[in-house]
């Protein structure tokens, strides 16, 4: 392992926004992904044809965030092993890794091409819409080998400690995506069937080439065929990983049932609050990056042993992410309604959206160290109190007060917005009781005690 991507010794700081860097760019390129298809569509395809690629892709999402859910797993057994300097260890969770989701990607592959329809019902795809949305999903399915495939490499690449390589594979998707979606929609005119396609196509190219050129790098670790099977490894990722995954299930479906409380509000209300949502979605760029980046970091110098600097990595995290989080909430907080106007020119939507963000505004900051704390427990493979705290944040704060905040006779958007801080509050402070706990009974002073 290289000094760069050591995270046991050297400056704190420079290391994590070294790794952090990249991780964030990735993310803000993952998040214009997703928005092309629908930019393009809705320029060159049917108003149908933007309806069935919304509703699509979150029937797709979810399979891809359960997916990134499992793989969180990957990477921090990967980074204790790194921080016990064990590579045949972690060779051997990479090919554990690899029957799995291969064995997944079969799995998923039959079950979206076989329930796509009743997918598309449940998820209420207007009529018109609904075979567009069937299609989407079909092809989707078809290749979500290529999608589990990117989330595991990069998993694989974060777990040793690099970050550089998920952003250029991501960077590349992006670009193949561009340029097919423009290809394959507005000179073909295949419109939803093109996006698909162009997605596919996109996530493809990004997993052969960067298997061509992590086949030309130097591999940290010990990598045979004989580990590409069901070895003991799968049983620790996965029990790792599955809480994670799990809270992302729960957390998009808490989101839908957010979208539908706003939607008995009206038309102006429910456009506000998409739009709102796709500003959200940047302003939470941050700190996710910051978790993926927590998490690998802790995990080095847990294996390490080294207890004190991890806990000094948390801290640090902290800082940085309120700092950057400080400036983004006196933003949307003050000028919401610029942002918003960058996705609509109805003024009543706009309002909407402003009012939202000012409610939500808070969010950017006390996110920063909700996140840091996850990303710290992620690291010490404490991902079932990690999944009950998301659970109870959502069920017991955030879902409550947005229903509260929406059934009032003058409702809200600010107020339904307030919820989303409400609830991380309610986070930060079960997650500080279950530090001073795990402080005072010496846990993580032993990485063999982490599992």
């Amino acid at each position: 392992m290289g000094d760069r991507n050591d995270f046991t010794k050297g400056s704190i700081v420079l290391k994590l926004l070294q790794f952090m860097i990249p991780i964030l760019g990735a993310l803000i390129l993952q998040a214009m992904y997703g928005a092309v298809d629908i930019l393009v569509v809705g320029r060159f395809g049917t108003t149908a044809g933007i309806s069935g690629v919304s509703t699509g892709s979150s029937i797709v999402n979810l399979v891809t965030f359960t997916i990134t859910g499992l793989t969180m797993g990957v990477t921090v057994v990967m980074g204790q092993y790194m921080g016990e300097k064990k590579p045949e260890k972690v060779g051997q969770v990479v090919g554990g890794a690899i029957w799995l989701f291969l064995v997944l990607a079969c799995v998923i592959a039959a079950a979206m091409l076989v329930f796509a329809r009743p997918l598309a019902v449940l998820m209420q795809a207007p009529q018109e819409a609904l075979d567009l949305t069937v299609l989407y999903v079909r092809i989707c399915g078809g290749g979500i080998f290529f999608i589990i495939a990117y989330n595991v490499i990069s998993s694989i690449s974060r777990g040793i400690g690099d970050s550089k390589m998920p952003l250029i594979f991501v960077g590349i998707a992006c670009v193949v995506n561009i340029l097919g979606d423009l290809l394959f929609i507005a000179v073909f005119k295949w419109n939803v069937a093109g996006a698909a396609l162009a997605t596919v196509m996109a996530q493809a190219v990004s997993v052969l080439l960067s298997i061509l050129i992590i086949r030309r790098r130097r591999s940290p670790f010990d990598m045979k065929k004989e580990y590409i099977r069901c070895n003991p490894e799968i049983k620790r990722f996965i029990r790792v990983g599955t809480p994670i995954a799990f809270q992302e299930i729960l957390t998009q479906l808490s989101f839908l049932a957010l979208c539908a409380f706003i939607n008995r509000l009206g038309l102006d209300a429910s456009s506000g609050y998409g739009v709102a949502n796709k500003i959200v979605s940047f302003v939470m760029l941050v700190p996710g990056a910051l978790m993926q980046s927590m998490a690998s970091f802790v995990a080095q110098n847990v294996g390490a042993g080294q207890e004190k600097r991890a806990r000094r990595a948390m801290v640090t995290g902290m800082c940085i992410g309120c700092g950057i989080g400080i400036f983004i909430t006196i933003l949307s907080f003050a000028r919401g309604d610029l942002l918003a106007a960058v996705f609509s020119s109805d003024r009543a939507v706009i309002a909407r959206a402003a009012g939202y963000l000012k409610g939500f505004a808070p969010e950017a900051v006390v996110t920063a160290v909700l996140f840091s704390f996850i990303g710290y427990y992620n690291g010490h493979s404490k991902t079932m109190f990690v999944m009950l705290q998301g659970i109870a944040q959502t069920f017991l704060v955030r879902l409550p007060m947005s229903y509260l905040m929406s059934i009032q006779p003058s409702a809200s958007l600010t107020m339904i917005g307030l919820a989303a801080p409400c609830a991380t509050v309610f986070g930060i402070v079960l997650n500080l009781l279950y530090f001073i706990k795990m402080s005072r009974e010496g846990a993580g002073m032993d990485s063999s005690q982490m599992g």
